[in-house]
């Protein structure tokens, strides 16, 4: 599989404050790889950075062989890289409808907008009986699949998920990570952080652990789920140990 997304030794910083330092990760084309860690871990500063929202201070990321750090982000969003941020970002004073239009039209082609909102619809049917109302009036659930719809109807090389549970009902948050397991097994390449630790190994097919800016272990999703100190330690039993060597966290 050809790699959609690589970064290597990648430091992100707000002032003196060093949020990422040092880290590697690959993204290949059909992946769903998640990035799991407490909160305060740096996991939205890393979407923001690969997104190019926040400037990357040093290190090397390329999208689809496309140098980020010289890349604006809404020139990342047409070349398809869409990123459904941490809190939704949906345009609280227009209506479903006009939302899934502006997404639209960030990268438009011969398929019309009724029918990409269509499919949109069929995948999100609350969003089909809300199409005319306004975004700010849906329920925090609803409005995640609106985040998710409007990068859907951009058709994502890779779509950036950041944090979806959050806030969710745990009935909203199965149906979002419904949605995600579809779109994985439909050949969507997805990176996803998330704090449900279980939610996001379950999605995955590779998994980064991500504490206080450093990658500490990475590999097979499944495999990370059985490590009896990572369970732990997100289940607030325990801690993490660093890995013996730095490398660990590029070997993946």
């Amino acid at each position: 599989m050809s790699r959609i997304l690589e970064v290597n030794d990648l430091h992100v910083s707000y002032g003196p404050i060093k949020a990422l330092r040092g880290v590697s990760l690959h993204v290949s084309e059909g992946e769903t790889v998640s990035i799991v860690g407490a909160n305060g871990a740096g996991k939205s500063t890393l979407m923001r950075a690969l997104s190019g929202i926040l400037p990357i201070a040093d290190g090397q990321a390329t999208f689809l062989d496309q140098d980020i750090r010289t890349v604006k982000a809404h020139q990342l969003a047409r070349l398809g890289m869409l990123h459904v941020p941490e809190g939704r970002g949906t345009l609280q004073g227009m209506v479903v409808e006009e939302n899934l239009r502006l997404a639209w039209e960030i990268r438009p082609t011969d398929t019309s907008f009724e029918t990409a909102a269509e499919e949109v619809y069929a995948r999100f049917p609350r969003l089909g009986e809300r199409r005319k109302q306004l975004a700010g009036g849906l329920s925090g659930g609803e409005q995640q699949m609106l985040a998710i719809g409007r990068a859907l109807i951009n058709r994502p090389r890779l779509l950036l998920v950041d944090e979806p549970s959050m806030g969710l009902s745990p009935l909203f948050s199965k149906e979002v990570f419904k949605v995600l397991a579809e779109l994985r097994d439909s050949g969507m390449t997805i990176l996803l952080v998330e704090q449900n630790v279980r939610s996001a190994l379950g999605l995955a097919h590779r998994a980064y652990v991500l504490n206080q800016g450093v990658f500490l272990t990475s590999g097979d999703a499944a495999e990370l789920a059985k490590d009896p100190a990572i369970m732990a330690s997100f289940l607030g039993h325990g801690k993490i140990k660093q890995p013996a060597s730095p490398t660990a966290q590029a070997t993946q």
